[in-house]
């Protein structure tokens, strides 16, 4: 066993652990900037070595009690011990490192954040789910913080109602089931009228384990799901599909999706996400919008609302599906929707791209859109907004639009969408110059 060190930690790293050069760089978890600690080195790397916190001996101003029994060990979180403001600081201050560092650019304006609750806010969530012999009984939760282990947990401060409340539930669901070491994945969903269970099975469940799973179903008023193999497989254990939806009240929307559709986990922050961003856009009756990677239409249908003609595009099909059938059950109109490969087919050639743009929107998944950025800038739009979960991949696209294609980075700024992690999710305004 190491020696036990002292330091001061100078930053957080992207997974939230604490950067303390004291010889070789440490990483180290449960610490903030600022403060000076005492740790122990647990594995050593050639660049850096991890290592587990002692003691604080001189916390932080920011630092705060995690609200979180968990926190720790569950992996699910790890800025708990950081005030919300602080880590929304930091954030900001990750994407504007990114933003000079990685693009080259700086806005003219910073954005203030978009701020919502920190507490039970996510209503999408992928769980492990694992029985373990010696505990006799099936675990359920996010993995461990640094081991490839389920986390035992019995309660999550930050997922949405009821979930916040079923991890025991379900970890009792699970135990009691014939097919229990045949169930690794539990999938979340929560609407704001109905609420979804997806389990995924891979052997067949007894008579009696679906017996259990109704009965669990009744008791908390969710619809459970099986998933025996792909993503085309879910389907509900008695073929009535729960009815998730969520509102964009500014818009006067009510937005359908399924259980494992990509939806923007926490509502609050969608809501505010997608009216700034249509105030950004400040699309007109005689504007036709461009809504690349639109998913079952979350920008595209707010949108359309202001705009002449808005054009919505993504490559999952499915998702291309629900969103005519949003733009149908809201009684909109003007908004069309394509299947394409953004990152890989020659868009601007397909026939939906005819007749230009005024004003485009981006929200890419984490790759970015690097694929897609020459066709937009020859489109020449006169304002782009990107939505972005990455900041290394939107200030190397900000980068090009800027410094390759003539655009000016009128506005940037982050939004708390995912309070307590290290995801930083931020928005970006771009004008023609």
């Amino acid at each position: 066993m190491d020696d036990i060190e002292a330091g001061v930690v100078t930053a957080l790293n992207h997974d939230g652990d604490g950067i303390v050069k004291s010889g070789k760089t440490a990483f180290v978890p449960g610490v903030l900037p600022g403060e000076t600690v005492r740790f122990r080195r647990t594995r050593r790397h050639r660049q850096h070595d991890e290592a587990q916190l002692v003691e604080v001996l001189v916390p932080a101003a920011d630092r705060v009690e995690p609200q979180c029994p968990h926190f720790g060990t569950c992996g699910g979180c790890a800025l708990q011990h950081l005030a919300p403001a602080a880590q929304l600081a930091a954030k900001a201050a990750e994407l504007a490192d990114s933003l000079a560092r990685i693009g080259r650019v700086e806005p003219r304006t910073w954005l203030a954040p978009l701020e919502g609750p920190v507490w039970n806010y996510r209503r999408r969530a992928r769980l492990s789910a694992r029985y373990v012999h010696k505990k006799g009984r099936s675990l359920v939760g996010f993995r461990e913080r640094s081991a490839p282990y389920v986390a035992e947990i019995d309660s999550c401060r930050v997922l949405a109602p009821p979930f916040d409340q079923l991890v025991s539930p379900l970890s009792a669901l699970l135990t009691g089931l014939t097919i229990r070491e045949r169930v690794p994945q539990v999938e979340i969903a929560s609407g704001e009228r109905a609420n979804a269970v997806i389990l995924r099975v891979l052997s067949t469940p007894s008579a009696d384990d679906l017996a259990a799973m109704r009965a669990f179903g009744a008791a908390h008023d969710v619809t459970i799901y099986l998933q025996p193999g792909g993503l085309d497989t879910v389907v509900p254990l008695d073929g009535v599909p729960a009815q998730l939806d969520y509102g964009l009240p500014d818009f006067d929307l009510r937005l359908a999706f399924e259980p494992v559709d990509f939806v923007q986990v926490n509502a609050a922050i969608n809501r505010a996400l997608v009216s700034r961003a249509v105030e950004w856009l400040d699309p007109g009756p005689a504007d036709r919008v461009l809504d690349l990677f639109c998913g079952l239409g979350n920008f595209t249908l707010a949108l359309a609302r202001r705009a002449g003609e808005v054009v919505g595009i993504e490559g999952d099909a499915g998702l291309i599906g629900r969103a005519r059938a949003n733009a149908v059950g809201n009684g909109i109109d003007n908004a069309t929707f394509h299947v394409a490969n953004l990152a890989a087919e020659d868009v601007d050639q397909s026939r939906w791209w005819a007749g230009g743009f005024t004003q485009v929107l981006l929200d890419p998944p984490r790759a970015g859109a690097r694929e897609v950025l020459p066709a937009v800038a020859r489109l020449a739009p006169r304002r782009i907004v990107y939505v972005s979960c990455h900041p290394g991949t939107l200030a190397r696209d900000l980068g090009e639009l800027v410094h390759e294609h003539g655009y000016l980075l009128q506005a940037a700024g982050v939004l708390d969408m995912f309070p307590h992690t290290t995801h930083v999710e931020s928005m970006a305004v771009l004008a023609r110059a």
